[in-house]
């Protein structure tokens, strides 16, 4: 096996990872916002991009050079979206539908407005204590 065809997919891999990490940082960075506001403007940056991306139906720019990377390693790469590749699966027996990458940007909007609310609420009874 060359080094390309080891170097690549590991490559692929870590994107898929740093994917990963993107798509948990929108649904649960609220909560280290909550800690430490400072990084408000980054999380909210991340969840309007995310939603956009889902709503609009637009692919992650992470998904081709996933691809890339993989057939540069001799791999497959996939016609789908990361979500519907990685994370439907885990979640829905079936493929990734219009309707439910609405609902899954919409979800990410709503999860984000809850932790949110919850924060400024907890703040506000922490300074009023």
């Amino acid at each position: 096996m060359s080094t390309a065809q080891t170097v690549y997919p590991l490559l692929a891999d870590l994107v898929v990872w740093g994917h990963l990490a993107f798509v948990l940082w929108v649904v649960l960075g609220g909560l280290l916002v909550a800690k430490w506001p400072r990084f408000i403007w980054i999380h909210l940056t991340a969840v309007l991009w995310a939603a956009i991306i889902e709503c609009s139906g637009w692919i992650c720019p992470l998904t081709p050079l996933e691809n890339w990377l993989r057939h540069k390693g001799g791999e497959e790469g996939y016609r789908s979206d990361f979500v519907a590749r990685y994370i439907l699966p885990m979640l829905y027996p079936e493929g990734l539908t219009r309707r439910t990458q609405i609902a899954l940007g919409a979800f990410v909007i709503v999860v984000n407005l809850a932790i949110y609310s919850w924060a400024f609420r907890t703040s506000k009874r922490v300074k009023h204590s």
